[in-house]
């Protein structure tokens, strides 16, 4: 690890002004993957910003329209356990409790969840080569072993998935991403927010240089009556997803009035797909429905050897979860249920 400055703005406005003083300069609030980051010599900070004691991104409050905004640098923990969010939006506790370990939660932060890079074993190889380390340099995970990589929207030059619990979760929610830069603010779907590689895969999500986030809103509706997140992985603790689920359902009976299903662990972002939400609307809650939904959603996917048994694995997660989402209660307490 390199020496480095240390800086504690004031306000957001000086945070950006800080980070721009230098192409090396780096924000910090948990650092809980800027640090592995550092550790396996991938990033070098000049200077660090820390923006975990600034007032302004450390809360949760409610919106005007009865949602709900998430501060960018409160704790992963303090959002799961946040009686609004264990009552109005269990789908994303229980996916931020299925994430990581009690000690990670505890420091990793909200923006910085978003903001985290792929776990793809050669991506923390700096000795071999990788199109998002170097672009052009080549994507060695393709004809390696590719066990936990992605079975959609890869491309030539990446098949690295995004790691995120909860930003399937948000995905399933519709959640906005609120953005400040130098000169103006914006807000972003967060389906808009992370990228598919392309040709481009170093390049993980829309936010640019002289940007960050600042909070991330949910809208009113929270689904909090039928959900599901299903993680399955290789331990049932500390471990990241080979599939991961989140689906939110509207039900008037039997019938589904509304289906919103998120997969992670699958792709360089979590994946939905509008044509299978689509298809179940106004359909029975069956396991014949979910499975004809799980064929729509993964009818692009493909494996690459080692990971080719996750197509049918996502296709038995999805409808599992289906299922679970009409009686969230059959859900083990305080984390989502493993395989």
């Amino acid at each position: 690890m390199n020496n480095f400055d240390y800086k504690q703005p004031a306000d957001v406005a000086e945070a950006i002004k800080s980070k721009n003083d230098h192409t090396g300069n780096m924000f910090i609030a948990g650092g809980t993957n800027l640090i592995d980051l550092w550790k396996y010599n991938l990033v070098h900070p000049n200077s660090l910003i820390d923006t975990s004691l600034l007032g302004e991104l450390s809360e949760i409050t409610l919106l005007e329209n009865n949602g709900i905004r998430l501060g960018a640098t409160v704790k992963n923990a303090d959002t799961a356990y946040h009686p609004i969010i264990e009552d109005k939006y269990p789908l994303l506790s229980k996916a931020i409790l299925a994430g990581a370990s009690a000690q990670i939660r505890n420091m990793a932060s909200n923006g910085g969840n978003l903001l985290q890079r792929t776990r793809c074993y050669y991506f923390y190889d700096s000795d071999v080569p990788c199109n998002k380390r170097v672009p052009g340099s080549g994507c060695p995970a393709k004809n390696g072993y590719n066990r936990m990589h992605a079975i959609l929207g890869a491309s030539e030059d990446c098949i690295a998935v995004f790691p995120s619990d909860m930003c399937v979760a948000l995905s399933a929610l519709n959640a906005t991403v609120n953005i400040q830069g130098s000169a103006s603010k914006r807000v972003v779907p967060i389906g808009d927010f992370h990228r598919l590689p392309g040709n481009t895969p170093e390049i993980d999500n829309v936010l640019k240089s002289d940007e960050v986030i600042t909070s991330i809103d949910l809208p009113e509706k929270g689904f909090s009556k039928n959900y599901a997140y299903l993680k399955l992985r290789d331990r049932h603790s500390y471990a990241f997803a080979l599939v991961s689920v989140a689906t939110a359902l509207e039900l008037e009976g039997n019938t589904i009035k509304e289906a919103r299903i998120a997969i992670g662990g699958v792709a360089h972002k979590p994946w939905r797909s509008i044509e299978a939400e689509q298809f179940l609307c106004n359909k029975e809650a069956t396991e014949e429905n979910f499975s004809a939904a799980a064929d729509i959603i993964l009818q692009a996917a493909q494996g690459y050897g080692h990971n080719d048994f996750k197509i049918k694995l996502a296709k038995n997660a999805i409808i599992r979860n289906g299922l679970m989402a009409l009686n969230p209660s059959s859900q083990l307490p305080g984390a989502a249920p493993s395989a």
